[in-house]
């Protein structure tokens, strides 16, 4: 309900967690122990819904143990692939592990190559798919306030976030809320535009600062985010584009920085603190050299 748990129930359940978890012989992982420390609390609280997003993949994260209503599949990029496989089929089978038998599955599509792989392990799992039809899509106006949309049959939804692709986003939402309805959900139309009107991103195009000068802050680390990203500052930004980038080694930094760092005028690297993956700024530096002629590290 839009509250953090407090630091009792997190100890408390963590002590709940820790004996079992530490006589394992293979120890959990920091993010599994996470995981079932927020399964009990999800538990406690007789929660009537969760939004559980998977941490890697999907078929063999530690979230993949529950079954769900409607298993929501948003769009594909290429991250992981040292993990999940070198391919867009490779990735969308490990995202298809969430498909259970005789589940709903929301896909955003668009990708033929991974959305064979999905339809064919709904049929397999006899599981009912429904691809986001988003010519029911349009966008009223964008700017640095938000965003208005319609999705037929709603009218005049109101998105409190930028960028060209979180129009999509709300139309996967939107869709699996439609899904949630036919299976016995009472969801109703005000809700779902209250919802839409209310939600928050933090860290994906979020305006810091509308103007003198504009700051908006974005984690996007592969390149179909970082492409995302440059395809709406295009939209939203005018005058000069100071990027400040900060990037992890077993990322795909050439093929991002190559998307967003060629609208720079001037770009500023740094090395996120305390984390062995940190890229250093003057490697950062080298590789952006190449896309924008004014770097400093």
């Amino acid at each position: 309900d839009g509250e953090l748990i407090s630091q009792e129930d997190l100890g408390a359940l963590t002590e709940q967690v820790r004996p079992v978890a530490e006589a394992m012989p293979d120890h959990p992982t920091e993010f599994e122990l996470i995981t079932a420390v927020a399964m009990l609390y999800f538990r406690q609280c007789r929660c009537d819904i969760v939004v559980l997003e998977v941490g890697l993949g999907g078929g063999l994260d530690a979230s993949n143990v529950i079954d769900v209503p409607a298993a929501v599949i948003t769009a594909m990029g290429m991250d992981h692939a040292a993990i999940l496989g070198p391919t867009l089929a490779d990735i969308a089978a490990a995202k298809a592990g969430i498909i259970k038998p005789g589940g709903a599955v929301v896909s955003c599509g668009g990708c033929p190559e991974a959305d064979d792989v999905i339809r064919r392990r709904c049929r397999e799992q006899g599981a009912a798919l429904t691809e986001v039809d988003f010519t029911r899509l349009q966008v009223r106006r964008m700017d640095l306030t938000g965003t208005e949309l319609d999705f037929t049959p709603y009218q005049e939804l109101r998105l409190p976030l930028v960028g060209l692709y979180q129009s999509r986003n709300a139309a996967v939402a939107i869709t699996a809320v439609e899904v949630l309805r036919q299976k016995g959900w009472n969801i109703s139309d005000e809700a779902l535009r209250q919802g839409l009107s209310a939600v928050r991103w933090p860290g994906r195009l979020e305006v810091l600062r509308q103007a003198d000068p504009v700051i908006l802050r974005d984690g996007a680390h592969n390149e179909s985010g970082a492409a995302a990203l440059s395809g709406s500052l295009e939209g939203l930004v005018t005058g000069r584009l100071v990027i400040l980038i900060g990037m992890m080694k077993d990322k795909d930094v050439r093929h991002a920085i190559s998307k967003t760092l060629p609208l720079a005028d001037r770009v500023y690297t740094v090395e996120p603190l305390d984390n062995p993956r940190a890229m250093p700024s003057d490697e950062l530096a080298a590789l952006a050299g190449e896309y924008c002629a004014d770097v400093r590290s």
